[in-house]
């Protein structure tokens, strides 16, 4: 397993965060939406454990050969109220 690190912004309250997570060492010769779900995935099961999130991309692209990506969406709650638009940056951790 190799580490990633994900910088998310929210663009409503100009909220930030920084998070680490484990991936596959191989996770950038996926596609950049498949990279994002495996973000995705530990913030639905370790960030918010008790409320199940959903996402939506609107843009995902991965940068060549810096093994990064740039993506745009929306975090969805389910427990109600509006999504909240987002920027998302996903790298390896050095």
């Amino acid at each position: 397993m190799a580490m990633y690190r994900a910088w998310m912004t929210d663009a409503v309250n100009g909220n930030e965060g920084v998070y680490d997570f484990d991936g596959r060492d191989d996770l950038f010769d996926d596609t950049p939406v498949r990279i994002v779900r495996t973000f995705m995935e530990h913030v639905d099961q370790d960030l918010f454990p008790r409320e199940h999130i959903d996402y939506e991309i609107n843009a995902a692209l991965k940068h060549g050969q810096h093994k990064a990506v740039t993506a745009m969406g929306t975090l969805i709650l389910k427990k109600g109220g509006p999504g909240l638009p987002f920027t998302l940056f996903i790298a390896e951790k050095n």
